[in-house]
């Protein structure tokens, strides 16, 4: 039986990740009484007394609950995005390669990916790493994600008494220098930082990304068949995400921002354009799901054997 500890079980990824662990019979949630939970004393010791610690805090709390953990013998699993680049800490994307799943098992300290990264890296690193696409191409990455996305205070703004007043949709991060874009650089292989526009739909939950890419500015050999047979191939073996088949503009349908909502799954896309020599690389997944706390369960099930 492995003891899990949520700490942050409140927030909107501990929530969903209690709610995916609750009825197992492999697992023993440990937690504290609602009046207790900001008591320091007594969440370090419950981060020490259990076999894994999932961190489901904003960044510098996750930090400061990550350095409470003494005990030698507690795996750590951040959702937060405090640890993504940090030296020691293994990336938990296990689609990430073929190894991925190996370094996780082996790992104490897990970080979980971002929710735009996930889909961010998932299309581009197989493309990088098989020298379709340069590491330096000036890459613009387009995301729509659930205002849950936001947190408590976007789903107050969209479900709480303004609820009228919330506008449908809004792009934010104007300043160009959004967190995730390191994360997106290091684990995509990239040489140069993205353009990353993120923004968020008045709907509750489920992301649509999409990076467009001049077919002119790729390798010679990076034709839209030669890049969907190679996603294909990264993930073929893959349990959650899944490559489309290849369509060309004239057959594209819209795309539902909401279809994976409530599982784990991810939905990879090519649409092309061959007499314009543009393509269109999209991402659909829910961003409380794998984005969030169905990775984190897919990462806890790595460490105790469950996958």
């Amino acid at each position: 039986m492995t003891n899990v500890f949520i700490d942050g079980e409140q927030g909107t990824t501990g929530l969903q990740i209690h709610d995916r662990l609750r009825g197992r019979s492999d697992i023993t949630l440990m937690a504290l009484p609602v009046s207790q939970r900001k008591d320091r004393r007594l969440r370090a010791e419950m981060l020490n007394s259990c076999d894994i610690a999932i961190l489901c805090l904003p960044d510098e709390a996750a930090r400061e609950a990550a350095a409470m953990v003494k005990n030698p013998r507690v795996r750590i699993i951040d959702a937060s995005s405090a640890h993504r680049v940090t030296p020691g800490w293994t990336y938990g994307f296990p689609e990430l390669s073929a190894d991925q799943p190996d370094r996780i098992r082996a790992s104490m300290r897990i970080t979980n990916p971002g929710c735009y990264p996930t889909g961010a890296i998932g299309l581009l690193f197989p493309l990088v790493n098989a020298g379709l696409l340069p590491a330096d191409y000036p890459l613009s990455i387009h995301a729509v994600s659930g205002y849950s996305g936001g947190g408590r205070v976007a789903i107050e703004q969209y479900e709480g008494e303004q609820a009228d007043a919330a506008p449908a949709f809004q792009v934010y991060g104007l300043g160009l220098r959004h967190k995730h874009v390191p994360e997106i650089a290091r684990y995509a292989g990239l040489s140069v930082p993205p353009l990353f526009m993120p923004a968020y739909g008045g709907y509750r939950q489920g992301i649509v990304l999409s990076v467009p890419l001049q077919q002119r500015l790729l390798t010679k050999n990076a034709s839209a068949s030669a890049i969907h047979a190679c996603l294909t191939e990264h993930y073929y073996h893959s349990q959650y995400v899944r490559v489309l088949p290849q369509v060309t503009a004239d057959d594209a349908e819209r795309i539902n921002p909401e279809r994976l909502n409530g599982t784990n799954d991810m939905e990879l896309g090519l649409f092309s354009s061959p007499e314009n020599g543009q393509l269109l690389l999209t991402a659909v997944f829910d961003n409380l799901g794998k984005g969030a706390s169905g990775a984190a369960v897919q990462n806890l099930n790595l460490l105790i054997g469950a996958d």
